[in-house]
């Protein structure tokens, strides 16, 4: 008997739509009930829930599918440790219309081949990302995030901080912000004396 078809998609933003995965998920065979998606999830990102339910999901003689190998992994080393967790239960690894046979040497060859590719592709965006981003800021368009909290909540802040009634966790939640936030005002207030 032939096992399973687990299907996996992904995308990085949540302004991206899965839609098209789904889709040829679908046409590959693969039941709808039996997709499991991460959305707004970077595939650099080794701990993702939707590809952690996928990979408990697969049994002896199942399939996972994904439409194409940057969708399961973004880095050569990330692809072959998937790709061995699934050979460890006795399951396959179906990208797009290839299936990845780990005991055929060229398909494992060009299994890596494609990985540092992925990988490729991530860095350079990556770089062109940075790149870009620097030009900006020197341009003076690109700004930044302003702060949380204006100058008279962070003055407000040290003055709750030295009186001492008050815990940082305390303050963050009266202001709506994290600690780490309350924690930035008092290192730069700090840093400015």
């Amino acid at each position: 008997m032939e096992g399973l078809l687990i299907g996996y998609a992904r995308c990085s933003t949540e302004r991206q739509d899965l839609e098209v995965q789904r889709e040829a998920l679908e046409k590959y065979g693969v039941a709808p009930e039996n997709i499991y998606a991460d959305h707004g999830v970077s595939g650099a990102r080794r701990g993702r829930p939707g590809l952690d339910q996928a990979l408990a999901a697969i049994r002896g003689g199942d399939t996972l599918v994904v439409t194409a190998l940057d969708r399961l992994a973004r880095s050569v080393v990330d692809a072959s440790a998937i790709a061995e967790a699934i050979e460890a239960k006795g399951a396959k690894l179906r990208v797009g219309s290839s299936v990845h046979d780990p005991s055929d040497p060229m398909s494992s060859m060009f299994f890596h081949l494609v990985s540092a590719f992925a990988e490729l592709e991530r860095r350079v965006i990556s770089q062109r990302t940075k790149e870009g981003m620097a030009r900006a800021r020197k341009a003076g368009r690109l700004k930044g995030r302003g702060p949380a909290l204006s100058e008279l909540q962070q003055a407000e802040v040290i003055r709750l901080v030295e009186n001492g009634d008050r815990s940082i966790s305390d303050i963050a939640k009266i202001f709506k912000v994290s600690r780490m936030t309350i924690h930035r005002v008092i290192r730069r207030r700090n840093e400015r004396k």
